[in-house]
């Protein structure tokens, strides 16, 4: 199969491509808000999941999971939310990027809810306990803390969710129709020595 490369000298964008959309009505635009209000602040408490996008110093993307129990985000005040780093891959991807470039985009869903939540600043890192406040959760305090300065706020509409029938339980995906991700790993590192699925699991668990 062909595979398309866009040369560094070719457009980002074919020509007219852009011109297939309709322009954005008053109220999309106006939807778009700089603090967190009332509802966001609601949203963000009913939220056990969210993504972290960021970019690195020379604006490779990255995008990232983030859960817990509904409200681990917590909202310090209409300018300000803090989202705790915990036991992950030690990556770190992220706050490798942040690091360089701390702009940083969120988007907040809430099972059962098809909108979300989009949250647009600038972030800094703090450590587990400079804001005072108690990040314990399954038993163990973050490794750090990042706290976001929001510069812009607005809810997405409900389509894509609503597409995808992400909380339909009719859709919901057989665990067994996709191989056990001990596999997947044992196949992407070439490694036969990565142990059985209920090990892997058992071992994530008690990283929580």
């Amino acid at each position: 199969m062909a595979v398309y490369r866009r040369r560094v000298d070719q457009p980002a964008i074919d020509d007219g491509v852009l011109d297939r959309y309709r322009a954005p009505g008053q109220r999309v635009l106006d939807k778009v808000i700089h603090r967190l209000d009332e509802h966001c602040a609601a949203f963000i408490r009913l939220s056990p999941f969210a993504t972290l996008a960021t970019a690195s110093a020379d604006g490779w993307p990255d995008v990232s999971p983030r859960g817990g129990d509904p409200g681990f985000v917590r909202v310090l005040d209409g300018s300000r939310l803090a989202m705790p780093d915990r036991q992950g891959n030690n990556r770190v991807d992220s706050l490798r990027n942040l690091a360089a470039n701390p702009r940083a985009a969120a988007m907040f869903f809430v099972p059962g809810i098809d909108e979300t939540l989009r949250v647009f600043g600038t972030t800094t890192l703090a450590g587990p306990d400079a804001l005072g406040i108690d990040f314990t959760e399954f038993g163990k305090p973050p490794l750090s803390v990042l706290v976001l300065q929001v510069e812009r706020a607005y809810f997405q509409c409900s389509k894509a969710v609503m597409r995808s029938g992400l909380w339909d339980p009719e859709r919901r995906v057989e665990r067994s129709v996709f191989p056990p991700f001990s596999q997947v790993l044992r196949d992407h590192c070439r490694d036969a020595t990565i142990p059985d699925e209920a090990t892997l699991r058992a071992d994530l668990r008690r990283e929580l």
